[in-house]
């Protein structure tokens, strides 16, 4: 069994003529510290399909595990403490609050944790070295370039040292050079022994993976590649 499985995940939205299938009964196994790339259309589930990964969307039927546990079988206080332990995530339109600094905004994730705010800043700071960007955390976002907004929200999503990064489009608003130094980045992470499911478009970014799952109408295509 996969550090990480998915079985015949359904996810419908709506009813009767208004209902749309987003998801057809998805199975997948995933290692830990796999780099998994998931890639297919517009409207091929890719979006929600992450969704349901970070427990941020309930499946209308299937279940997903992660480290045995039933993620769905959690309720609503228990899941959003799955989240807290296990995953990172990093959204394409960055997310950064643009009136904090850049380390205010790694620091969020550690709100609700009961720590020293200087050990607080110290993770921040330490998650920001990570990403190359110790010298810039008193900056606001609209201080930064592009590329160094995405690389904060990289930074954010591992402050707490999460076993799983969720990436959605991770470079979709980059230059090929950015993009390529926010995936060398991200497979720096999966190196280290962190397990990334990454959406993407882009074929450069999913030469990175070491699998790439390819989506169509809401299921898996037979013959997924191994990298």
């Amino acid at each position: 069994m996969g550090y990480i499985q998915l079985d015949h995940l359904v996810k419908q939205y709506g009813t009767g003529e208004a209902a749309v299938m987003a998801l057809r009964g998805i199975s997948l196994e995933i290692q830990e510290k796999e780099l998994i790339a998931i890639m297919g259309e517009s409207g091929s589930g890719k979006s929600t399909l992450l969704s349901l990964m970070g427990a941020l969307n309930s499946p209308t039927s299937g279940t997903y595990t992660v480290a045995e546990i039933d993620v769905y079988a959690l309720d609503q206080e228990e899941r959003a403490d799955f989240r807290r332990e296990f995953l990172g995530f990093v959204f394409q339109s960055f997310h950064l609050v643009p009136y904090l600094t850049v380390r205010e905004n790694v620091m969020l994730p550690l709100a609700p944790v009961k720590m020293k705010r200087k050990e607080k800043r110290d993770l921040a700071e330490e998650a920001l070295r990570r990403v190359r960007l110790a010298g810039k955390t008193h900056r606001l976002p609209g201080q930064i370039s592009g590329g160094e907004q995405e690389r904060v929200a990289v930074a954010r999503a591992i402050v707490k040292r999460p076993p799983i990064l969720l990436a959605d489009e991770p470079t979709g608003n980059l230059d090929t050079k950015t993009s390529d130094e926010i995936m060398r980045l991200i497979q720096g992470l999966n190196s280290e022994g962190m397990t990334i499911i990454m959406v993407t478009h882009s074929p450069m970014n999913a030469q990175f993976a070491h699998r790439i799952i390819q989506l169509r109408d809401g299921k898996i295509l037979q013959g997924e590649m191994e990298r």
